[in-house]
């Protein structure tokens, strides 16, 4: 079913444009992409893939970047950073976190979201992979999510970054909000976007559409107070803000108008 999506924008051009949403999605993923070419959001140096210690063991390395996903959700980079720093500096693999009292653990935590939640999470995955897994991380999306604290998001990013595995689109909050902004579907949560993305999307997209929309959901995209009138995608987005300019020698508003269909 054809749908048509009309929106307002601030332009000093007046145009008409009819898309099909697959030339559409193309478009604004080429143009977030330019706006991504110098990097500078919080993903790109404090992301989960730049937390494990790259000196560390290949089982540590892969148990830090189960330990830093598990943290992430409903935390900054910026704050799991930080705690993924404490606990590298402590001991972060499977038999220290074993041992180390869940108190003890809280604290390396806090602030981190759910902190005190997280911490039970993580000493229950340790002690599952020493009893089940021989000390390592699993390498199948059903076992990581058996695993508590840990759903699809989570287990595909382990799988992309610890075992350079692609199974599926790691969705977020991030991606879940913009692509729904974009007007590439319409979905309730990151399951179903997830769902949708990857029968969108080829393959060899899979792994790099998460930082490409995270790091413009920091950046540009924001979730409240987008920075639309800096975007590149302001001309091809249905959920633009409408903005009013203001010309002074006049003293009133000038609001012109774009439409722009989506098929």
């Amino acid at each position: 079913m054809k749908r048509s999506t009309k929106i307002k924008l601030t332009k000093t051009v007046s145009e008409k444009k009819t898309y099909d949403i697959e030339d559409l999605w193309k478009l604004q993923v080429e143009r977030i992409t330019e706006m991504r070419k110098l990097g500078g959001a919080p993903v790109d140096t404090m992301g989960c893939h730049k937390l494990p210690d790259p000196l560390a063991s290949a089982k540590d390395f892969r148990f830090q970047t189960l330990v830093a996903l598990m943290l992430s959700s409903q935390t900054k980079d910026e704050v799991n950073a930080a705690a993924m720093h404490r606990l590298k500096k402590y001991g972060c693999n499977v038999d220290s976190m074993i041992k180390i009292p869940t108190a003890d653990l809280e604290k390396l935590l806090c602030p981190v979201g759910f902190y005190r939640k997280k911490a039970v999470f993580v000493k229950k995955a340790a002690e599952v992979l020493k009893e089940k897994y021989d000390g390592d991380v699993p390498d199948t999306l059903e076992d990581l999510c058996s695993l508590a604290g840990v759903g699809p998001k989570m287990a595909n990013l382990v799988l992309q970054i610890a075992w350079n595995k692609v199974e599926g689109i790691a969705v977020d909050t991030h991606v879940h909000r913009i692509v729904n902004r974009l007007g590439w579907m319409k979905t309730s949560t990151p399951e179903q976007t997830r769902v949708k993305l990857q029968e969108m999307l080829p393959r060899s997209q899979w792994t790099t559409i998460n930082p490409l929309l995270v790091g413009f959901g920091q950046q540009i995209c924001l979730p409240v107070g987008p920075k639309c009138d800096t975007c590149l995608c302001q001309g091809i987005c249905p959920s633009v803000v409408v903005k009013t300019v203001k010309k002074t020698t006049k003293k009133k508003e000038v609001q012109i108008r774009e439409e722009i269909e989506v098929d």
